[in-house]
């Protein structure tokens, strides 16, 4: 029996590595987007519309679908919203299996306030009939850079501690696994992380080598962090978000370093180094 796809994200980073990894081994599958015109054009692929947040949409979108990936979205305040009302469409749509992209951190107390809402939505999936199979990514290898501020320092309170963050295109590939072979990973869970646990001095002095230019590493405190991204003026949300970041790497949450990703892919996870070097 042909098991019917679909992913969201096909537009971003991870679901735009799945959808193209499917496509390169002929599995037909449907993308979910906001926007048609931005789905990329690929071989056994279907289009169809629809946001996290309308129902009807969603669930007409769904129909016919046995399992789905979905790729959390964008942070917003009503993410959460979002995404309890999308899996209530797939389990009304008659989804048998949910592939979610969740947090390492997921739980109702996290210190990273977003990982309360994976946490929620793994709740809210849970509540359903539906299998499930929750991909709990650390933080992205990837943003690492992204961190440096434009003074080449990387600053955050997040103390000494280590965080074992995964390369996107690893999370891709544990996806497609998945995907691949689904009966396989039924009401799984995985931590995906990357080869080891690095501070964040660790960090700025890899980036320093690969990039060849000076970065350095600066533990705020928590006033000078929250005074430090004022200048953006975010959102309460978005700004304890930000900070508890570093947080919740000061604490330690995000130290586990797992061996899912090689169990499920067969490849041992990527480093920081090599993700700035393939970047």
């Amino acid at each position: 029996m042909t098991i019917a796809i679909a992913i969201t994200g096909a537009t971003g980073n991870i679901g735009g590595a799945v959808a193209r990894a499917l496509a390169a081994d002929g599995v037909p599958f449907r993308m979910i987007v906001r926007d048609a015109a931005r789905a990329p054009e690929l071989p056994g692929a279907e289009v169809a519309v629809a946001t996290f947040a309308d129902a009807d949409a969603s669930r007409a979108a769904l129909e016919g679908i046995d399992v789905l990936l979905m790729v959390s979205a964008a942070e917003a305040e009503d993410r959460l919203d979002q995404h309890r009302t999308f899996v209530a469409a797939a389990a009304g749509a008659g989804v048998r299996h949910v592939v979610y992209t969740s947090f390492l951190g997921a739980a109702e107390d996290a210190t990273f306030t977003l990982g309360r809402d994976h946490w929620a939505t793994e709740q809210a999936i849970r509540a359903t009939d539906t299998a499930y199979t929750f991909l709990r990514d650390s933080f992205y290898l990837d943003f690492v850079e992204d961190l440096v501020g434009e003074d080449g320092v990387i600053r955050g309170p997040a103390g000494d501690g280590a965080m074992a963050a995964v390369a996107r295109a690893d999370v891709a590939r544990v996806a497609t696994a998945v995907l691949r072979d689904p009966g396989a990973h039924v009401n799984s869970t995985y931590e995906l992380t990357g080869p080891a646990a690095i501070t964040l001095a660790e960090a700025a002095a890899v980036v320093s080598d690969v990039r060849g230019r000076t970065v350095t590493y600066h533990p705020e405190t928590l006033d000078e962090a929250y005074a430090s991204r004022a200048q953006w003026n975010p959102e309460p949300w978005q700004a304890d978000a930000w900070v508890s970041t570093y947080t919740a790497i000061a604490e330690g949450a995000l130290a586990h370093v797992s061996g899912d990703v090689e169990r499920i892919t067969g490849r041992a996870p990527m480093s920081l180094r090599e993700v700035l070097a393939a970047g």
